[in-house]
């Protein structure tokens, strides 16, 4: 389970959305049903669920008016036959999926945790693709398909997973797999009140499930695994653990969205989360166009809004224009060479942004202008207009990506160690504070490194935040067992930079001592001859196979 990040103090009486866990895989129940049974259930599913929708609509339109004729038609539109049978004939292209994970343990970095299963959903696309969510697939060793109505698991290769989006894709290379496929078609953004129906293989049986609901809302939204916020849709079918990569259809039997996550909460209900059709799309093209996964790109900002009048007016704004204010610009972006703090962005790629944050989207909706940037793909060129110094000045900027100072994610790598005389050095990482404190580490994790997290910006692409994880009790380290997850600000009166730099200093220190200055004013000492000959013995002790990891040595 992904958390939400939170800041320090008492726990806030709602929770924030959940992802869907990855259930272990369950033995198969005792009883099974043969596909056409199956296939009757789900048509009558879909059909019960046509007609209530035909009856909550028919006594609205009647107060209209019309006559009966035109009554019948607008009912064949909202619940026609053929359309259940589409989404019927859809379900075919949705798989069943099976991984093996295994974690890597950020608290002992050079072993892997023990191994797990967890069954998803996914679906057919074209180019003998399938698409499923990255949480699917996080830590993989395996991946195998089955379809609907086989018994044969096919093994599976990961082609891109997408953290931010919480997609992944993959394919099958052996030829039985894709025959009487048909890939899903994708279609159009979801109007709000539009039918939408989930299919894929949660909990509570082994079969296909389907669930019915409608579009609630669709806004830009927390995706809990990628900790980014992109377009959503809020959805009021039922979405549960195995749901997770399943396709979401609309009455025409297109693909509208993968679900993906849940809000668990016991003043909510039927609250799932769906990512939408331009999400899968720029994921998709993303692949096509440069070979991989490169991300979404994001503008580097960090912007407050210009609602209070005596603020425009401070700022230089007149009472036409609008727009937000910068509050801080990430150093290692590309926009850092062009934006000031304090300048007020009017308008992205020619979208006038209102003083909310807000851009118009369709008819009677707005939503925040990080929709427009999140339709970009990375090395776009953009035009930013601001108002500096109350004169407009117009930007070309190449959107990046965006690196935080504190990882969300590792991206599939293990973690990086590096260990002399007992002392274990390694990086933090939201992985890491979890695996140290647990799922509430936004309250248990050290004040300083949860302010680093929430607040602090990288001033170079390659820095990081070292720390000495745990000492290794040895002779050469009395005195020092106590020190735990302190940050290591300096090695010999050189700052660290990263952990590769610490590495390098230390192993090419030819001085008498080692001298790591921490955080808190705390100074380790260590004479670099003992320290260098006590660390094979250490690491002999405790089974560890290098000093360094792998990333280190090249």
């Amino acid at each position: 389970m992904v958390d939400y990040k939170r800041k320090r103090g008492r726990k806030p009486k709602t929770q924030a959305p959940e992802t869907l866990d990855l259930q272990p895989t369950t033995t198969a129940t005792a009883t099974t049903s043969s596909q056409a049974t199956e296939d009757v259930t789900v048509r009558r599913t879909l059909r019960r669920y046509s007609r209530a929708k035909t009856a909550e609509k028919a006594p609205r339109i009647e107060a209209n008016g019309g006559n009966s004729a035109h009554n019948l038609a607008v009912d064949a539109e909202v619940a026609p036959v053929w359309a259940v049978d589409r989404v019927v004939l859809a379900m075919d292209a949705v798989v069943k999926v099976f991984c093996v994970h295994t974690e890597p343990n950020f608290s002992l970095p050079w072993q892997r945790k023990r191994q797990f299963s967890s069954s998803s959903s996914g679906f057919v696309i074209t180019g003998r693709r399938v698409l499923t969510n990255a949480h699917s697939v996080e830590h993989y060793t395996q991946v195998k398909l089955k379809k609907r109505g086989s018994d044969t698991k096919y093994v599976a290769t990961v082609l891109a997973i997408g953290t931010e989006c919480d997609i992944a894709m993959l394919t099958v290379d052996d030829d039985e797999f894709w025959e009487g496929m048909s890939p899903v078609e994708f279609g159009n953004l979801p109007a709000l009140q539009d039918a939408v129906t989930v299919v894929g293989y949660p909990i509570g049986g082994d079969t296909i499930s389907v669930t019915s609901g409608v579009v609630s809302r669709l806004e830009v939204l927390s995706y809990v695994h990628g900790s980014t916020e992109l377009l959503g849709l809020q959805i009021d079918a039922a979405i549960n653990s195995g749901n997770s990569g399943g396709p979401a259809f609309n009455d025409k039997g297109s693909c509208v969205g993968i679900a993906f996550q849940s809000l668990k909460h016991e003043d909510a209900e039927n609250i799932g989360y769906v990512i939408p059709t331009p999400v899968i799309l720029h994921f998709i093209q993303d692949y096509e166009k440069n070979g991989g996964y490169t991300g979404f790109p994001i503008l580097g900002v960090e912007w407050q809004k210009m609602e209070n009048p005596d603020l425009r007016m401070l700022m230089g704004m007149k009472a036409d224009q609008k727009g937000v204010r910068i509050r801080r610009i990430d150093p290692t972006v590309p926009e850092f060479k062009f934006l000031k703090p304090s300048d007020i962005i009017l308008s992205f790629d020619g979208v006038d942004i209102a003083n909310d944050g807000t851009v118009p989207f369709r008819h009677g909706e707005r939503i925040g202008f990080s929709y427009l940037v999140s339709q970009k793909y990375t090395g776009d060129m953009v035009a930013v207009k601001v108002l500096r110094n109350s004169e407009p000045n117009k930007f070309d900027i190449m959107l990046g990506t965006h690196r935080k100072l504190i990882p969300v994610h590792n991206k599939g790598k293990p973690p990086s160690y590096y260990i002399i005389a007992g002392f274990v050095f390694t990086t933090v990482s939201v992985p890491y504070l979890r695996s140290e404190y647990g799922k509430d580490y936004g309250y248990d994790a050290p004040v300083k490194l949860l302010v680093k997290l929430l607040h602090e910006l990288p001033q170079s692409p390659d820095e990081q935040i070292v720390v000495v994880s745990q000492v290794l009790v040895a002779d050469v380290n009395i005195g020092y067992e106590d020190i735990v997850n302190t940050q290591v600000y300096a090695f010999n009166g050189q700052p660290v930079k990263n952990l590769k730099s610490l590495a390098s200093m230390v192993e090419s220190c030819n001085d008498e001592f080692l001298k790591f200055d921490l955080e808190y004013q705390q100074i380790v000492v260590l004479q670099t001859k003992t320290a260098k000959a006590a660390t094979l013995d250490i690491l002999a002790t405790h089974c560890i196979p290098a000093a360094m990891s792998d990333d280190l040595r090249s």
